[in-house]
């Protein structure tokens, strides 16, 4: 999704809606339809570094042609653009120029895409099939085009990029386009695997996932995982410990509006390691003891530090069934939760850590299961 007012977008695109919505019944997923391109004099006229494509979900259901016209008719006001709209059924809208900066990511992004490509949400599944084909061939193509690498999310800093990893890497708070990718069933493996190798003509997958052999089930062996965890605030003391989670003001670590500095977690079975981010010095080393008392070994923060993000990693027991830590926070620059994390990225959209860089955390939730209970 672009940077831009999500009330304001919701309004005007459901405003568009209304001005017409039939749209031819084929087209080819290599015609790009130019009826709401900029105009040579409009938009950026900075010329882009080619190392990322940069994939995006609009996180509005409306037809792609709608998003066109308002960001044709909004480049400006709102400053925010890309250079193509994938939906309506596979179908694909210029707005911006390739090769120029657009604005849809953040002032790295913009500068290092010479293609962000919007997707249009659909709740229909044929519908999100053809267009999600379209868009994965586009991405691929747009990328080979620009000799860029076809990986989706590496660590290197080329490739093809999702929203979410541009928040994680270097700035904003976007997460998409993996949440609305995963409400059609797609997961952030498949989608990596189909960016690689793309689809035929026809549709299909060039060099489809393997099938993985079922295993045997095996019987379980779940234990009850109980995670005990508290943070202190900054310039006061350390506030009364917190088991899992509830609700109320029992039901997390913190005080809201408040600013913490230092944070310990433990856990009754199994081993957990976790970490900090602070304003002042980044990302803290992992800490594997718990012990408030020794803040160098046993506290993951820094003393008049504020915490801003929290990572964290839960080991199950060999013969376990396995669980991990599901976690997530508040800002004090945020009203309600940010997205779940999962600590082996197996939530949608937003894993990886809790918090928003450069906002102080002010509130923590965490338990340790086989499946998110938030």
């Amino acid at each position: 999704m672009i940077k831009l007012n999500k009330l304001k977008w919701v309004v005007a695109i459901a405003a568009t809606f209304f001005v017409g919505t039939t749209f031819a019944s084929k087209v080819s997923a290599a015609t790009i339809n130019n009826d709401y391109a900029l105009s040579s004099n409009q938009g950026s006229s900075l010329r882009t570094s080619n190392n990322v494509i940069i994939a995006h979900a609009t996180a509005v259901y409306a037809p792609a042609k709608n998003v066109a016209i308002f960001e044709n008719r909004t480049w400006y006001s709102n400053g925010a653009y890309v250079q193509y709209i994938v939906g309506d059924g596979g179908k694909i809208y210029r707005v911006g120029a390739e090769g120029y900066q657009a604005w849809g990511a953040g002032s790295w992004a913009n500068a290092n895409a010479p293609v962000q490509i919007e997707l249009a949400q659909t709740y229909d599944n044929a519908e999100f099939r053809k267009d999600y084909v379209t868009y994965v061939n586009l991405l691929r193509s747009s990328a080979i085009k620009y000799g860029i690498p076809t990986d989706v999310d590496s660590s290197a800093w080329r490739g093809v990029k999702s929203h979410l990893w541009i928040t994680n890497h270097v700035w904003g708070n976007h997460t998409d386009p993996y949440g609305y990718l995963a409400s059609h069933g797609i997961t952030k493996a498949q989608f990596a695997h189909d960016v690689k190798y793309g689809f035929s003509s026809s549709g299909n997958n060039v060099n489809p996932m393997p099938t993985p052999t079922p295993k045997p089930s095996k019987p379980t062996n779940k234990k009850a995982v109980h995670v005990t965890y508290a943070l202190h605030q900054k310039g006061k003391k350390w506030l009364n410990p917190v088991k899992d989670f509830g609700s109320g003001s029992n039901g997390f670590a913190g005080v809201p509006n408040s600013t913490h500095d230092m944070l310990y977690i433990k856990v009754n079975h199994g081993s957990l390691m976790y970490r900090v981010h602070t304003i002042e010095d980044g990302w803290l080393p992992f800490v594997h003891k718990t012990n408030k008392n020794d803040t160098v070994n046993g506290v993951a923060g820094i003393k008049g530090h504020t915490i801003d993000g929290v990572q964290m990693y839960y080991t199950t027991p060999k013969g376990e069934t396995y669980q991990q830590a599901y976690y997530r926070s508040q800002s004090t620059q945020r009203t309600g939760y940010l997205g779940t994390c999962a600590d082996n990225g197996s939530v949608a959209g937003y894993d990886s850590w809790a918090g928003m860089l450069g906002e102080p955390l002010d509130r923590l939730q965490i338990h340790i299961n086989d499946n998110s209970k938030y």
